[in-house]
């Protein structure tokens, strides 16, 4: 256990010393913002890019990646929905956003460091792998459930499915983890070294991903807050926490998955909320208090749960 708190609590206590910093009022949310901007548009993109440019697949097939990962979200996501329609009573819509907070794990800025510092090399390039699909398909995934669930509750016009796709696609084009991503599949595929100054700089720059990601979410934290959402909210927490990195590492195990991308998949499905999460509440207008609450809940409470997964795969 005491290689798991070297490993697990430096990851949260950036998180809480960003938390901190804008809590005291020592430094301005805003800054956290354009922290959180350097990380998403620059350092992360440049570590994928470098990640996937060097990487060495060893045989593994990202097909099998893919398939563990999502059908533990699937799992999450169903029983998400169905508690918070059937048990908490609430609408599709609710219902959606409960899926989507119990099941998109912040694999950017959390998931990618607790990676790199537990795993190594061979878990960034399985996260990798997983982040080249991860955000079109939870993005597309909770875009189409919410467009049909308020045509079902009447509450919104619903646009045609081409226009929902092509809006889509456009956020995907200019998303910078995308562009990192294709980038590094290039130079991998055309077997294009990195070397000289341009290594020293891309080398350079990714080593802020980390870091940076951390103290930039903590400083984001303070907007999140537990609303009246209390009940809902624990419930989601706990499916996010336990119930996905529990049926990934099942899947995982099933389909016969390396240790190394084992870890890394458990770990990354471990992690607390993503603000995604928010951002499409925030973009259908429902549900922002079961977003904020759940995200707060789960970085609150993932010291602990991310420890005991790190514990189990050590």
């Amino acid at each position: 256990m005491s290689d798991v708190a070297l490993n697990v609590l430096p990851v949260f206590a950036l998180i809480l010393i960003g938390w901190v910093l804008v809590r005291t009022g020592y430094l301005r949310e805003e800054l956290g913002e354009g922290l959180g901007e350097f990380v998403f548009r620059v350092a992360v993109p440049l570590l994928l890019f470098r990640t996937i440019a060097e990487a060495d697949f060893a045989g593994e097939s990202p097909l099998r990646i893919w398939i563990a990962y999502f059908g533990g979200v699937a799992v999450t996501w169903t029983v998400a929905h169905l508690v918070a329609t059937l048990g908490f009573k609430r609408d599709r819509r609710i219902g959606v956003l409960a899926g989507v907070s119990s099941a998109f794990a912040n694999t950017v800025f959390i998931g990618l460091p607790l990676v790199a510092r537990i795993v190594g090399d061979e878990g960034l390039v399985a996260i990798s792998v997983l982040l080249s699909v991860h955000l079109p398909v939870m993005m597309i995934a909770g875009t189409i459930l919410m467009e049909r669930a308020e045509r079902k509750e009447g509450t919104r016009a619903p646009q045609s499915f081409a226009a929902l796709l092509l809006g889509i696609g456009k956020s995907l084009v200019r998303n910078p983890l995308v562009t990192g991503l294709a980038a590094g599949a290039l130079f991998h595929v055309g077997g294009v070294p990195l070397t000289g100054p341009v290594k020293v700089v891309v080398d350079q720059l990714a080593a802020m991903a980390a870091p940076a990601a951390l103290v930039s979410i903590g400083m984001a934290l303070n907007k999140y807050k537990v609303g009246g959402n209390a009940g809902i909210a624990l419930a989601m927490t706990s499916l996010k926490l336990v119930v996905l990195p529990g049926s990934v590492y099942v899947a995982c195990r099933l389909l016969g998955l390396s240790p190394e991308w084992t870890a890394a998949m458990v770990l990354t499905s471990s992690v607390p909320t993503g603000v995604n999460a928010w951002l499409l509440a925030n973009h259908f207008g429902v549900g922002h208090a079961l977003a904020s609450s759940t995200i707060t809940m789960t970085t609150a409470l993932g010291v602990f749960t991310v420890s005991f997964w790190a514990w189990l795969l050590g």
